[in-house]
């Protein structure tokens, strides 16, 4: 079926008789593919008695090859490009417990399980976004997570700005913004021994060329929606790829503390009256910043308080 995919790509018009001598099957054969692909993807495929089949827009597809030698990343992260997974930060655990060696990066066309912090679901269409997981070895323990997930929030951003994105900024403490909508969010997992050698996921999903769906439960919007243009997705996953090893190797070399300044400058709500949500508890306050281990820093009713955790969710006060 992706076969059949691949050949529409272009977005022109295809016969069914020149698709099913491509493939080796019939025309028929042809017609029902094209309906799996329609049921299956959500892609709008146009048939035209006397020119065939195509696609409603020309479907750029990831290229491994493509974003390797674009990233010149060093050392190598292999790239796998997967055509449909239940989630590729999952996917890259099976494949580490299976005994797979790091480092490596995995990409979707589409997740049929994507994740988001707090067991969320992050909606994955086909072909339209970035679904980003890159499996790293950590060695030396916990003080080399420290912060992790920040710094990666920073190599985002600083990506999608190089992009057209000028908007973009960081929510504390995994999301990326544009106009107080989400465009981006980050999820990483550790397995392993957190006092000595672990591996960490690194999972990325940032909203690119998508411009309409109803599964989405908050604001949204995409790289598309902000720049008026479409993207390209293999650029786009070598430069973030390029960028992830700028900052991950300064964070190694130098620490959190180093990179914090950095992170508040591009914190959208830092200076904002917000709440906090940690379950059914909500403590109101104003973001001072971040302190050198990535933990919040809250002026609550005149005292500083710091807050960290999985589980936490900040919100913008209404009257902020």
């Amino acid at each position: 079926m992706l076969t059949l995919l691949k050949l529409l790509k272009d977005g022109k018009f295809h016969s069914g008789q020149d698709l099913g001598a491509a493939l080796g099957i019939s025309r028929s054969a042809v017609w029902k593919q094209l309906q799996q692909l329609q049921g299956e993807l959500n892609l709008a495929i146009h048939k035209v008695r006397g020119r065939g089949y195509q696609l409603s827009a020309p479907l750029e597809l990831l290229d491994p090859a493509l974003i390797e030698a674009q990233a010149a990343v060093s050392p190598s992260w292999p790239v796998t490009v997967l055509d449909t997974i239940d989630s590729t930060n999952a996917e890259a655990l099976r494949l580490l417990a299976g005994g797979r060696q790091a480092p490596f990066l995995l990409l979707a066309e589409r997740q049929t399980a994507g994740r988001g912090r707090r067991g969320r679901t992050w909606v994955s269409p086909f072909g339209e976004n970035l679904y980003y997981s890159l499996l790293l070895r950590i060695e030396g323990g916990m003080r080399q997570v420290e912060g992790l997930s920040l710094v990666v929030g920073l190599a985002v951003v600083n990506t999608l700005r190089e992009l057209g994105v000028v908007k973009a900024g960081l929510k504390w403490p995994n999301d990326i913004l544009a106009e107080q909508r989400k465009l981006a969010g980050i999820l990483l997992e550790l397995v392993g021994d957190p006092a000595d050698v672990c591996h960490v996921v690194i999972g990325i999903g940032i909203n690119v060329n998508m411009q309409s769906t109803e599964e989405v439960d908050q604001q949204w919007t995409s790289m598309r929606l902000q720049s008026g243009a479409p993207v390209d997705r293999n650029h786009l996953a070598a430069l973030l790829s390029a960028k992830l090893q700028v900052y991950l190797e300064r964070h190694r070399r130098e620490g959190f503390a180093a990179i914090q300044p950095e992170w508040e400058h591009n914190h959208l709500w830092q200076g904002r009256q917000v709440a906090l949500i940690a379950g059914a508890k909500q403590i109101e306050g104003k973001v001072l910043g971040i302190d050198r281990q990535g933990a919040l820093r809250l002026e609550v009713q005149g005292r500083e308080q710091v807050f960290s955790g999985g589980e936490l969710s900040l919100r913008l006060r209404d009257d902020s």
